[in-house]
């Protein structure tokens, strides 16, 4: 029932996440990424059967559910670079934009499925049931990893140690203003306008919902999301994909902005799942230019970077949102942060102007052979 406690939540992950990202994706770069997803996938499993056994043996103290999420978090960190680094080797870069849509799209459904399910066995099996589960579908991501080919990295530098290797990728992102701006404008939307962590004050106080209204407002985003990309072909062929990152960004503020008005579950449903869609589209556009413009040898370093944006910006956004609606109400909280995230656009669009001239056909023509 604390706000500030479930935004610390986010703080104890995005700690050890930023820590171990930085060299797992030097790690992604250098090993078998099939092997690495195998063993990071089933360490994963291993936190959750902790929670679950947690649960069994009576409410844990507060640090012991800090320690399990900051672990889950850490070997995410490990988990996720190698796995965006080996989409891009799997498929023509003809059909990148569409395999990224694709990656997306299945990532959001199991978004909306998650929350959606959970509220569920919560409401009707319990806390320890709700884990068990969780545990048990890590079986599902275990064997699609063992059928993948080996994905060992193109064009490794011999011998570079492993600080050498993350200084370069560092580099590299630092050299790249139309990356930096991509992330740059994600933060910006996480931080600001992703209050997750006042869904369950919100559900209980504003809409007088229970665990199945709260897994509808968690599921909501996902299900706008996964109707955007299968609607995201037309992202691939865009010519100036950094603009449809700003005007995406800056539809998600507005949704947001409005949700935090809504006094009625139904229309705050429809505004989340309108940031979702728009979250979506600028979600494609950020990965496909990213891809694009980064060679193999580095992608793992690259993803890992872009995955300490996207998994840290929310835990910050957490802290933000938690902070905020101590301080005041958690209406102006939301809604003061989707007009900082409207702010935010303003600011990148001086901030990052290679992001918003960005051509995907000069780009494209600069690569060929």
């Amino acid at each position: 029932k604390s706000p500030v406690l479930v935004g610390l939540l986010g703080l104890a992950q995005v700690i050890p996440l930023i820590l171990v990202s930085i060299l797992a994706g030097s790690l992604a770069d250098t090993l078998d990424r099939r092997r690495l997803l195998l063993v990071t996938e089933c360490l994963l499993a291993v936190t959750s059967g902790l929670l679950m056994l947690g649960s069994l043996l009576g409410p844990p103290p507060l640090v012991v559910i800090y320690v399990l999420v900051a672990a889950a978090a850490a070997i995410s960190g490990l988990e996720a670079p190698a796995r965006t680094a080996i989409v891009t080797n799997l498929v023509d870069p003809q059909h990148l934009a569409g395999a990224l849509s694709l990656t997306f799209g299945l990532f959001q459904a199991a978004v909306i499925a998650g929350p959606a399910i959970a509220g569920l066995i919560l409401a009707g099996g319990g806390l320890t049931a709700a884990y068990a589960v969780d545990t048990a579908t890590f079986a599902a991501a275990l064997f699609a990893a063992f059928l993948l080919p080996p994905q060992r990295a193109r064009g490794i530098v011999a011998g570079e140690n492993r600080i050498a290797a993350i200084g370069r990728g560092l580099r590299y992102v630092r050299r790249q203003p139309v990356i930096l701006g991509g992330f740059a404008l994600d933060l910006n939307a996480m931080i600001f306008g992703l209050p997750t962590a006042l869904f369950p004050v919100l559900a209980a106080t504003t809409y007088h919902t229970g665990p199945e209204g709260l897994g509808l407002m968690y599921s909501a985003p996902g299900v706008g999301a996964v109707i955007a990309a299968l609607t995201a072909g037309w992202v691939g062929r865009a010519v100036h994909q950094g603009r449809v990152v700003f005007i995406c960004v800056a539809l998600w503020g507005v949704a947001i902005a409005a949700f935090g008005l809504m006094s009625e579950l139904a229309p705050a449903l429809l505004l989340l799942a309108a940031a979702g869609a728009a979250d979506s589209y600028s979600a494609v556009a950020r990965n496909t230019m990213m891809q694009t413009l980064t060679p193999d040898d580095l992608r793992g370093r690259l993803s890992a970077v872009y995955y300490m944006v996207v998994a840290g910006g929310p835990r910050l956004g957490d802290v933000e949102a938690g902070s905020v609606a101590q301080a005041f109400t958690p209406r102006i909280s939301v809604v003061s942060g989707g007009l900082l995230c409207l702010g935010g656009v303003a600011a990148a669009a001086f901030a990052f102007p290679a992001l918003w001239a960005y051509r995907a056909d000069v780009v494209a023509s600069d690569s060929d052979p």
